[in-house]
C-alpha cells in the first residue's frame, strides 16, 4: 500500500490533512498523527481521576456552605446541588474530550485561538485559591480538638502541603492516594452518622429537598453562587481534570509524560505540542470504549460520592443546628454543629465530625495548591516557555502559593467562610467563560465523528446561561450591599 513520507496511507493522507488543518497553528504547532492507544482490558485501574475531583471538591460546599445554607433555611436548597453536580458533569466530559482525542489540556486548545486564553484562566484560577480558606477551615476544626491559633496551624498545613506535593515521585499519584483516604474517612463518617445522629423524624423530612426546592434569596446571591460552583468542584478545579486523566494514562494522553517530583522522580522527555488520531474504523471503536468509560468514572465517583455528601452534611446541619439561635454567618457554626452532635450521640461522635471535616478541607486544600500550579505551569511551558523544565516550575509555583497564603495568613486573620465566598465568586465568572470556550474547542478543532453535539451542546449552553446569570446577581446584590452600607 502506497503511503506519504509520514507513513499515512495515501487514501487516507488527504484525510490526514484536513484533521490536522483543523487545529489552529498560530500560536501553537499542529499535533501529530497517531493511532488512539487501545483501551486497557480491565478498566478499574484506571479509575481515580473521578475520586479525585471528588475528594478536592469535597471542601468547602460540602462541609461549609450547604450545611451552613441547611442551618438557616433547612433542606430547601439541596436541589441546587444536584442541578451544580449535573451541570459540572458535562462541563467535566467536554473537558476531558477535548483531552482523550489530543492529549492536550483545554487550556491549551483555547491559546490556539488566542495565545494568551490560558494565562487569563491561570491568572483568576490564582486569584480564587490565594485565599487559604481551605487550610484555614481546616486549622480552625483543628483548633476545636486541640486547641491553638488557627493562623498558625493553617501555615504549618501549607508547609506540609508543599513539602508532599515536590517530594512525591510522582504528583499525581500522591494526590490520588491522599484524596481516596479522604473519601474514605467521609464514608466512615456517612455510617456512624446514619446509625447514630440522623434521627427518624429528621429522615422523614427528607422529601422536603423535592417537595420543598426554593431559592432562599434571603441569604444573598454570593452565598448561593457559592454553592452551586462548589457543589463538588467548580472553577479552576474542572479545568484540571484534563491533567488528571492525562496523567492516570487516558485515551491520548497516555502519549504525554506524567508530571514528576523534580526532587525524587524520574526525569521526563519534553512534550510534544499534541496528537490526534484519525476516525478510522478502529480508531472509533476505541473511542467508544474509552468514551463510555471516562462517563461512567465520573458519574459513579464524582458526582455520586460529591451529591451524597453534600446531602448528609445537610441532614447532618439540620438535624443539629436548624433553628437555634444566634448562629453566626461563619464557620463557627460547625463548632456547634459538633457540640450537639456530641451531646447526642458522645463526645467521641462530636470528635470524630471535626476530625474528618478538618482531614477533608486539609485534603482539599492540597488538591488546590496542586491544580492551581499544575495549570499555571502546564501554560507556561506550552506557551510561553516550552524550554523549561515543567516539573520545577511546578516546584516553585506549589511554593510561591504556600508563601503567598502564609503572607495573607500573617497579615490578618479573615473568617474561612468570606475567603470561601470570594473564591466561588471568581469561580462562577471562569466557569462562564470556558462553558463557551469548550463549545468553540469541541465543535471546531476535533474530528467531525467525535464533536460534541445534541445534549451534551445543549448542556454546555445551559452552564453559560446558568453562572452568567448567577455571576451578574452576584455582582448587583454586592454592589446593593455596599451602596446600602
Amino acid at each position: 500500500m502506497a503511503t506519504t513520507s509520514d507513513g499515512v496511507p495515501a487514501e487516507e493522507a488527504g484525510d490526514a490533512q484536513a484533521v490536522v488543518d483543523a487545529f489552529p497553528s498560530r500560536h501553537h504547532p499542529r499535533p501529530e498523527i497517531r493511532e488512539l492507544p487501545a483501551p486497557p482490558p480491565r478498566y478499574w485501574r484506571l479509575i481515580g481521576p473521578g475520586i479525585v475531583a471528588a475528594g478536592v471538591g469535597l471542601a468547602s460546599g460540602e462541609f461549609i456552605l450547604f450545611p451552613y445554607i441547611a442551618s438557616q433555611v433547612g433542606l430547601v436548597f439541596v436541589w441546587a446541588a444536584l442541578v451544580g453536580l449535573l451541570t459540572q458533569f458535562v462541563l467535566n466530559m467536554e473537558i476531558e474530550r477535548y483531552t482523550l482525542a489530543t492529549g492536550e489540556t483545554v487550556l491549551t486548545g483555547f491559546s490556539r485561538y488566542w495565545r494568551h486564553a490560558g494565562l487569563m484562566f491561570a491568572v483568576l484560577v490564582y486569584f480564587a485559591s490565594i485565599w487559604p480558606g481551605w487550610a484555614t477551615g481546616s486549622a480552625t476544626l483543628a483548633t476545636y480538638m486541640f486547641g491553638g491559633e488557627p493562623r498558625f496551624i493553617a501555615i504549618g498545613m501549607l508547609v506540609a502541603i508543599g513539602l508532599v506535593l515536590t517530594l512525591a515521585p510522582v504528583v499525581y499519584v500522591a494526590l490520588e492516594k491522599a484524596q481516596m483516604l479522604k473519601v474514605a474517612a467521609v464514608v466512615l463518617l456517612f455510617v456512624v452518622g446514619a446509625v447514630f445522629a440522623i434521627g427518624a423524624e429528621v429522615w422523614a423530612d427528607l422529601p422536603q429537598v423535592v417537595t420543598h426546592a426554593r431559592v432562599p434569596s434571603e441569604l444573598g446571591f454570593a452565598l448561593l453562587l457559592g454553592a452551586l460552583a462548589f457543589a463538588g468542584a467548580g472553577g479552576g478545579q474542572n479545568l484540571v481534570q484534563a491533567n488528571w486523566i492525562r496523567d492516570k494514562g487516558f485515551g491520548m494522553g497516555s502519549y504525554v509524560p506524567r508530571l514528576a517530583s523534580p526532587v525524587t522522580g524520574a526525569p521526563t522527555a519534553t512534550r510534544s505540542p499534541g496528537y490526534v488520531f484519525l476516525p478510522t474504523e478502529e480508531n472509533m471503536r476505541r473511542w467508544h470504549s474509552w468514551w463510555r468509560f471516562a462517563n461512567l468514572e465520573q458519574l459513579a465517583t464524582f458526582v455520586l460520592i460529591t451529591f451524597v455528601t453534600i446531602l448528609f452534611t445537610s441532614l447532618l446541619a439540620y438535624a443539629t443546628v436548624f433553628g437555634a439561635d444566634g448562629l453566626s454567618n461563619s464557620i463557627d457554626f460547625v463548632r456547634t454543629e459538633g457540640e450537639v452532635l456530641g451531646m447526642r450521640v458522645g463526645a467521641w461522635f462530636q470528635y470524630l465530625f471535626w476530625f474528618v471535616g478538618a482531614f477533608s478541607l486539609l485534603a482539599a486544600s492540597m488538591g488546590l495548591v496542586d491544580y492551581t500550579s499544575r495549570l499555571a505551569a502546564d501554560v507556561i511551558t506550552t506557551s510561553y516557555r516550552p524550554e523549561s523544565n515543567e516539573s520545577k516550575l511546578y516546584a516553585g509555583l506549589v511554593w510561591g502559593l504556600v508563601a503567598v497564603g502564609t503572607v495573607i495568613l500573617l497579615v490578618g486573620n479573615p473568617q474561612p467562610l468570606v475567603l470561601l465566598i470570594i473564591s466561588a465568586v471568581v469561580g462562577g465568572f471562569m466557569m462562564f467563560l470556558y462553558s463557551g470556550l469548550l463549545i468553540l474547542i469541541n465543535r471546531r478543532s476535533l474530528p467531525a465523528p467525535i464533536r460534541v453535539r445534541g445534549w451534551r451542546l445543549a448542556g454546555l449552553v445551559w452552564a453559560i446561561v446558568l453562572f452568567g446569570v448567577l455571576f451578574v446577581l452576584t455582582l448587583v446584590d454586592q454592589i446593593s450591599g455596599l451602596a446600602s452600607g
